[in-house]
């Protein structure tokens, strides 16, 4: 579905990612694990169109996603929840779920979807009506979640869903993403800083460090080995 083939990407003149390859097929979980500042967040801004490819080629099912703008790649079926000002907060949860669907125009199915996507997330449901800068953390990054939802992407792309969430709240997210790839289809690349979490749901992982993937590999095989070994081969 979604394949980065030897991606050197960054901002204006900077270069963050140096050679980035990695593939997400369909109906899969692949988690993106690394330290701070390892490129994560800018792989993610590559694909959607947010940061300067310097060379390489992203492709989402064989389209090549080069040089297109946002709102080009989300009308071909990839949705994207970023970590920070991913709601918009004097706007309330349904009217931010309208805004992630604006590119289906007069779609009549736009309301039953709303009904749909708050049916999965009932902890925003009863607040559908507030705005969303009235909403805790945990239900922020769920309506982010779910206004990503409303565009019907095949491929999701999130962004440190849990930072910054209780151990409880990020429970609960991370198995909303599981629920959302078993039930829905869709496809996801999931950036994450907890890696216990993130090999939770993940059939594969990349490790990130210093712009480079270093390791691909399955969950098992990085469970219960120490950060500094996943992220830096050391002891």
């Amino acid at each position: 579905m979604l394949e980065v083939e030897n991606l050197r990407a960054g901002y204006g003149k900077m270069v963050v990612l140096h050679g980035v390859e990695i593939n997400v097929g369909g109906k899969e979980i692949v988690a993106v694990i690394g330290p701070n500042g390892a490129g994560k967040t800018t792989l993610l801004n590559a694909i959607f169109g947010l940061a300067t490819l310097h060379s390489g080629t992203i492709r989402y099912r064989g389209v090549v996603l080069n040089g297109l703008k946002p709102h080009e790649i989300v009308r071909l079926g990839v949705g994207y929840a970023p970590q920070l000002d991913n709601v918009f907060p004097n706007l309330t949860v349904e009217e931010n779920l309208l805004v992630g669907a604006y590119i289906r125009g007069k779609d009549p199915g736009v309301r039953a979807d709303i009904e749909d996507v708050l049916e999965l997330f009932p902890e925003i449901k009863r607040r559908r009506h507030q705005k969303a800068k009235f909403l805790s953390g945990g239900e922020r990054q769920m309506l982010a979640v779910a206004r990503a939802l409303m565009s019907k992407p095949s491929l999701l792309l999130l962004d440190e869903p849990t930072a910054g969430l209780s151990p409880k709240a990020g429970t609960a997210l991370i198995k909303k993403i599981k629920e959302i790839q078993e039930t829905r289809g869709v496809s996801v690349l999931l950036v994450e800083q907890n890696v216990e979490r993130a090999l939770e749901i993940a059939e594969r992982a990349a490790v990130l460090v210093g712009g480079r993937i270093v390791k691909q590999a399955a969950p098992g095989e990085l469970k219960g080995v120490p950060l500094e070994r996943v992220f830096f081969g050391g002891e």
